[in-house]
């Protein structure tokens, strides 16, 4: 077994505490993505687990196995950098084998693990290049194949993809993932980049300030975040947010009341959830993609309102329009063809079953 917990872990540089107590549990085969702003305590996490940064209080454990005093060699990971950390003077071949060398593997079993690396990463015909010779796309895959070849209990990544331009960063995230498909290990990847969290991770740990501020799926941390730190890191472009008073509604249930003479309906199963903050001061939030140009008949969560359009920035399959609401600039995701022009009258609708209402105190989702 190859799980990972975290008890309590702290570190602390002098009077700076980078990680605040953190509890986590990671299963077997499991991929774990932690993400979050610079600063939030995610690569020093990542580094603990390593072995490469002390922990000032609290255990690691891997496979059950307590690892605090136990050096990185013998914690059984594999961590891939950043910046590759490749051997300019030796080849692929020797660049991917050489922690097997150190460890005096029999050259036969080399040889089998680096082919067989090789094969899952298309890097076979690269064996003999040296790192001047790759592309940045080739020079990961092979620090990736260095660690695949140890067969580790846990791979660590280090925001593997950062160097990396727009599109190889598209097409290294796919081979990431198509390499735990194959080779299934335990697996905990930091990045600040919340489409390759996403996309990779089984699990997504969302951390802000040495904190964990919701450990979950994918699905959840978009469709039921905890707080609005969570609401607006998770996805792209951000959550709108928007001031709102919550009332009661003339026909019964409940509105929220935001700026310029906007009215949202609550949705009905909503009602129960909300109604002992009526008369309060809240944050109305809705995603870009839950406005919408109309489409068809309207679901009965669904709500059209008239806006005057500020920007419209067309990105192909899609287009961004931009608008006010008092001062507040909210981002609506509609069809190329149904877009205006910046200062035209535009009616759109807000999918309101998707609606979250915060906490402006404690920031949390109600």
């Amino acid at each position: 077994m190859a799980n990972v917990a975290l008890r309590k872990v702290v570190k602390k540089y002098d009077r700076t505490e980078a990680v605040r107590g953190i509890d986590l549990d990671i299963a077997d085969k499991e991929f774990i993505v932690l993400v979050g702003p610079s600063g939030c305590g995610k690569s020093t996490t990542l580094r603990m687990i390593a072995g490469l940064e002390e922990v000032t209080d609290g255990e690691i454990l891997i496979g059950g196995d307590l690892v605090n005093d136990v050096p990185p060699k013998d914690r059984d990971i594999a961590m891939v950098f950043q910046n590759y950390a490749l051997y300019p003077h030796m080849t692929v071949y020797e660049n991917m084998s050489f922690g097997l060398r150190l460890k005096k593997f029999p050259k036969a079993e080399i040889k089998s693990r680096v082919d067989h690396a090789a094969g899952i990463l298309g890097i076979t015909e690269l064996l003999e290049r040296r790192p001047r010779q790759l592309s940045g796309g080739q020079r990961q895959r092979v620090a990736m194949g260095r660690a695949i070849v140890r067969n580790p209990r846990v791979f660590l990544f280090d925001e593997p993809l950062s160097n990396l331009d727009a599109k190889l960063r598209v097409q290294m995230r796919t081979e990431i993932k198509k390499v735990h498909q194959t080779v299934k290990t335990t697996t905990v990847y930091v990045t600040h980049d919340q489409i390759e969290a996403m996309t990779l991770a089984d699990r997504v740990v969302v951390m802000n300030a040495g904190t964990i501020e919701q450990l979950g799926t994918p699905h959840d941390l978009y469709h039921t975040p905890r707080t609005k730190f969570v609401a607006g890191f998770i996805g792209s472009p951000a959550m709108n947010f928007v001031n709102c008073k919550l009332v009661e509604a003339a026909g019964g249930g409940l509105s929220t009341r935001l700026g310029n003479g906007l009215t949202f309906k609550v949705p009905p199963d909503r009602t129960q959830r909300y109604k002992s903050h009526v008369g309060r001061e809240l944050l109305f939030g809705l995603r870009p993609e839950h406005i919408t140009e109309p489409r068809g008949d309207l679901r009965p969560d669904c709500q059209e309102f008239d806006v005057t359009l500020d920007v419209v920035e067309p990105m192909g399959m899609e287009t961004m329009v931009y608008f006010m609401v008092e001062d507040t600039e909210v981002c609506g995701r509609v069809n190329p063809a149904s877009a205006g022009a910046p200062g035209q009258p535009m009616r759109l609708v807000a999918e309101l079953g998707n609606m979250h209402l915060i906490d402006p105190q404690t920031e949390a989702v109600i």
